[in-house]
């Protein structure tokens, strides 16, 4: 029987973890054989509990998930999805395949650059992205004519009613000279949020680069390059 202070988890959700490997191929492991829980050759949809001895070709497994937490920087003409998107690539085609098994925290559209977080922590994913956690990100956005005072007082101070909900973004000039180009923050995550936004007052955004997400910073990240990251 198993005790009720042991956490039971699917096999092949683990070997994926600690492999960095897909899931398929985790299967694929367990059902050339070479996958055993306690000394017995496991099984397609087993499951094993806290303590179990798992071994992967006569090599011991590390009972313990080791999470991993990337911060990547997504060129324009990337897709955050596995699979490709018509003619457009995906980020996974930048990414080590050691790192394939992480998922995106918080996407960015395909004509959006800037920072990305993946990760093999689903507690870490739900508190970055979640509503009620309220994070803030900080994007560069550039729009194809200048915003006029009276919009800028619109989305700053009253927001504007989309079909979800009313948008409310924090503006700041990123010039003095210039209304094109803003700073914009915000503490949401809907989907294509600042260019419906704009776009529902008349503008285009042209440009749109995330800086910030939470306490992470894009820094001297390079376009298509990564860096290792502790969570704070």
């Amino acid at each position: 029987m198993t005790p009720e202070n042991s956490a039971v988890e699917r096999l092949n959700k683990h070997l994926a973890l600690q492999l960095g490997v897909s899931r398929r191929q985790a299967d694929n492991l367990i059902a050339d054989g070479v996958v055993q829980v306690n000394g017995v050759a496991a099984t397609l949809g087993a499951r094993f509990t806290t303590g179990d001895s798992i071994t992967v070709k006569g090599e011991p497994l590390a009972a313990d998930t080791v999470y991993q937490y990337l911060a990547f920087h997504k060129p324009i003409g990337y897709v955050c999805s596995r699979r490709q998107q018509g003619e457009s690539p995906t980020i996974y085609d930048l990414i080590p395949a050691q790192y394939h098994h992480l998922k995106p925290v918080g996407r960015l559209d395909r004509d959006s650059s800037g920072i990305i977080l993946l990760s093999n922590d689903g507690n870490f994913a739900f508190t970055m992205t979640h509503p009620k956690f309220a994070k803030t990100k900080l994007y560069n956005v550039r729009l194809d004519h200048d915003l006029t005072p009276l919009h800028q007082q619109m989305i700053s101070d009253h927001g504007v009613q989309l079909e979800d909900g009313t948008s409310t973004l924090q503006l700041e000039r990123m010039n003095d000279d210039d209304r094109t180009e803003w700073i914009v923050t915000m503490h949401e995550g809907r989907n294509r949020q600042i260019r419906r936004t704009f776009g529902s007052l008349g503008y285009t955004v042209t440009a749109l680069h995330r800086t910030n997400f939470g306490n992470y910073a894009l820094g001297d990240i390079k376009p298509g390059e990564f860096a290792v990251i502790d969570i704070q």
